[in-house]
């Protein structure tokens, strides 16, 4: 073998050891264990072995990318910190499409900006096709690692051995424990296998062998996929030269749709005022209750904040040169978003005085506000271009998520229904029951002041069900070990 190629088959079978030894980590944290705090083990062990190859580390990293390496530390930690179920599903597809995005910031090909839509691309590229092209290496490697040695001759004959142990080693895993409850001594022979290993299951082991191979060739074909990024063409770079300019909406088609928007919103906002403020008090449209005023409309109006801001967003990108007139009418259109918003906020607030609170009606107040900081942002884009609209929007996004999911929405859900109760008396026992490990010290705590036998006996069934979860270290979580902890101080 060359001496020039020597360098390469031993960085490409470092990595393909990592690769493997990673894959066996995932499975002894993973394999038949929930997820807890093992998540931000393993993230942190991926990034080592991701970047384990210093030479080619990235250079210039910039504030967002360390930005967003901190949202997928804390989104992998939840694991470990909450027990709130729509989190936990919602987590398994964020946080790994946001290590396929931050790997494509840093180590792209093409080194897309992270603010531009194409980096979604990028990710995907170096996911899929650019990671299947790797997958004859991982046995280019292995062959090469193996039989280099040998001559030809000998390399064949090695490679018909390894094919028949392939071959073997499926039938083995049948005809092993079926020879063993043939024949008492050759199970008793079998017994001398160290306990780690009889402990197993024969569809244990395979599944848990099978595990680690389909593990560590995805994982070295994913990191092959950035350890040589090919080199762009000249012509591709004429072409990206060559872009059309990007296209803009005419000011007169732009003036007349929002002209036509505004006059409605602003009609609508006027009536809204008539109650808006007075609702607390009771003044509302004739013929309208409470509850019936908390309950219509509020979804709807959400909906048109919604779509008011797709057309804000999509006004400020293609609008060009945009004249003082149709700044003017994209405040008045920010403005009555705003005001739907409030009233839309207001409704909710009052059905939730009314029926109590929800982890639907919790996200959706969440939504508002995260819409009405977007709308904030497309303000300040109206007065001055500074403002870097994308930038903002993606950094705001990402610190919104990841704040909801450290705010402890069971455990506010669970304190708010707990302080309507103490106003009007009305509590839905059944439903907080309900909520997550995280919202069980606090109800625990409702109980005991307030001698509630109805709750008590609801969180006691809550015991048999927290028993049951997994007391291995790979499926430790917090919330769940303080809920524990908690129930053993309920009152009899």
């Amino acid at each position: 073998m060359p001496a020039s190629r020597k360098p390469l088959l031993g960085s490409s079978l470092l990595a393909l050891i990592g690769a493997f030894a990673l894959a066996a980590v995932h499975q002894y944290l993973f394999f038949d264990h929930n997820p807890g705090f093992s998540f931000p083990i393993f993230i942190a062990l991926l990034y080592v072995y991701l970047f384990h190859d210093w030479k080619s580390r990235p250079t210039g990293t910039t504030g967002f990318g360390w930005f967003l390496l901190a949202v997928i530390l804390l989104l992998s930690l939840t694991y470990g910190l909450f027990d709130n179920p729509i989190f936990r599903v919602l987590n398994l597809l964020a946080i790994p499409g946001l290590v396929f995005l931050h790997l494509a910031v840093l180590r792209g090909s093409n080194r897309i900006p992270w603010w531009d839509i194409r980096i979604v691309g990028e990710a995907l590229a170096h996911l899929i096709p650019r990671s299947l092209l790797q997958i004859p290496r991982v046995f280019r490697v292995l062959r090469v690692a193996l039989f280099r040695r040998l001559d030809t001759k000998r390399q064949k004959t090695a490679t018909k051995v390894a094919v028949g142990l392939l071959i073997a080693a499926p039938l083995l895993l049948i005809v092993i424990p079926l020879l063993a409850s043939a024949d008492g001594a050759f199970n008793r022979l079998l017994n001398g296998i160290p306990g780690w290993i009889s402990r197993f299951s024969l569809g244990e082991l395979f599944g848990r062998l099978l595990w680690i191979i389909v593990f560590g060739i995805l994982f070295a074909i994913y990191f092959w996929s950035f350890a040589k990024p090919p080199r762009r063409k000249k012509s591709a770079e004429k072409a990206d030269e060559a872009r059309p300019s990007k296209p803009s909406i005419d000011a007169v088609v732009l003036t007349t749709l929002l002209l036509a928007v505004n006059a409605v919103y602003v009609l609508f906002v006027v009536i809204q005022f008539t109650y808006l403020f007075g609702a607390w008090d009771g003044l509302l449209p004739d013929g309208t209750t409470y509850a019936e005023y908390a309950r219509r409309g509020f979804g709807e109006l959400v909906a048109v904040s919604a779509i008011n801001f797709g057309l804000l967003t999509v006004s400020l990108a293609y609008a060009g040169a945009r004249k003082s007139f149709v700044n003017v009418l994209l405040y008045i259109l920010v403005v009555c978003s705003g005001v739907m918003l409030y009233s839309a906020y207001i409704r909710l607030a009052m059905y939730e005085e009314a029926y109590g609170y929800t982890y639907i009606r919790f996200l959706v107040h969440a939504f508002m506000i995260y819409l009405a900081f977007l709308l904030l942002i497309a303000g300040l884009r109206i007065r001055t271009s500074l403002v870097p609209m994308a930038k903002c929007f993606i950094v705001l996004s990402l610190a919104a998520y990841t704040l909801l999911n450290y705010v402890g929405m069971d455990r506010l859900i669970a304190e708010n229904n707990i302080a309507r109760f103490e106003e009007t008396g009305k509590v839905d026992r059944e439903y907080l029951s309900d909520l997550s490990a995280d919202a069980i010290p606090t109800l625990v705590r409702f109980g005991n002041r307030y001698e509630d036998a109805a709750m008590k006996r609801l969180l006691v069934s809550r015991c048999d069900e927290l028993g049951r979860a997994s007391r291995d270290w790979q499926s430790f979580n917090l919330s769940v070990h303080s809920a524990e902890k908690a129930l053993q101080d309920i009152n009899p």
